[in-house]
């Protein structure tokens, strides 16, 4: 990859592109390491924050021809539903009886899930850009990490303070699950795509109920268990 001034002008649009589109990845990587000892939460941030990057390479590479696939986004919506009741649901897990490796590989795992169905979209606006150029998308993305890794330490901070912004950040994740159920090409060809389109808010405001609704329940479930 010859470097010119279009080639950097090029990875800093995929440097800005992807730090746009990955606010709801900084959400997952705090939300999910928040609950590591100290000392693990650097290594869980970056290692999250890589985990995103690299995931959203490869992505690019193969999802355009994938997103054309009946019920994909149907069921990346389902997983990232139970992605966001888990963080919740977690929320008061125990530390003694879990070894902090096993938690921080728990960690990493609950971002690969989070971050492959989110990147479904983010995916094709950096494949835009870079023009087939796999160096040049590569470059830009492994430039973003200590971008995303200081978004997520920062909302991680906010999540310390105000443990009520757990319950946001998991209501944000449902948003975006019931969001991505109105482009599927299986809905939109048995519905069209106009129906659904006045379809989106009410399936982000479902995705959010649910998602809150079933967090309190298990809390509920597992409070009354533990008395």
């Amino acid at each position: 990859m010859d470097f010119n001034l279009q080639t950097g002008l090029a990875i800093l649009e995929v440097v800005w592109v992807n730090i746009l589109l990955s606010g709801d990845n900084a959400v997952v990587i705090a939300l999910a390491c928040r609950g590591l000892p100290a000392r693990q939460r650097r290594v869980g941030l970056v290692l999250g924050a890589g985990v995103a990057v690299l995931l959203r390479i490869i992505f690019t590479i193969v999802v355009a021809k994938l997103l054309a696939t009946p019920f994909l986004r149907i069921i990346g919506s389902l997983l990232l539903l139970w992605v966001a009741v888990k963080l919740i649901s977690d929320e008061d897990e125990g530390e003694g009886d879990i070894k902090a490796s096993d938690r921080l590989l728990s960690a990493i795992w609950t971002i690969a899930v989070a971050d492959m169905v989110m990147s479904l979209d983010n995916v094709l606006a950096i494949a835009a850009i870079a023009k087939d150029s796999m160096a040049l998308m590569a470059l830009g993305l492994l430039i973003s990490i200590p971008l995303i890794v200081a978004g997520a330490t920062l909302i991680m901070a906010l999540l310390a303070r105000f443990p009520l912004l757990v319950w946001a950040g998991a209501g944000l994740l449902g948003w975006v699950a019931g969001e991505m159920l109105d482009s599927d090409p299986y809905l939109v060809e048995r519905f069209g795509e106009a129906q659904l389109k006045h379809l989106e808010i009410p399936f982000a405001i479902a995705g959010t109920a649910l998602v809150l609704g079933l967090g309190y329940a298990l809390k509920r479930r597992a409070h009354s268990a533990a008395t």
